[in-house]
């Protein structure tokens, strides 16, 4: 038996979930996409240096770095207004 309490709003058995009910933002913003699409190209980069070998050591290297970019990126478009939120976006969906 559980020790969770039971309230009138959310009978025991149902699937709706408490403590995701208010609206979380989920990144879905310009320096969210943009953080992401970078760190993809940088893992591409990294995953096709890993098949190429010992010799695609650099290759590898400059994945690991465009992957750090691309979190330096996010984080500069977050703060310049672009992140969920932010002063550049209009709050119509975002």
């Amino acid at each position: 038996m559980s020790n969770e309490t039971v309230d009138k709003n959310h009978p025991s058995g149902t699937t709706e979930d408490r403590a995701h009910t208010p609206e979380l933002g989920h990144g879905n913003s310009p320096a969210a996409w943009t953080c992401v699409g970078v760190m993809l190209l940088g893992a591409l980069v990294c995953a096709i240096a890993f098949v190429l070998g010992s010799a695609a050591t650099i290759l590898f290297i400059i994945g690991v770095v465009i992957i750090v970019l691309g979190l330096l990126v996010g984080w500069l478009l977050r703060k310049a207004g672009y992140g969920v939120g932010g002063s550049k976006l209009n709050s119509a969906g975002h």
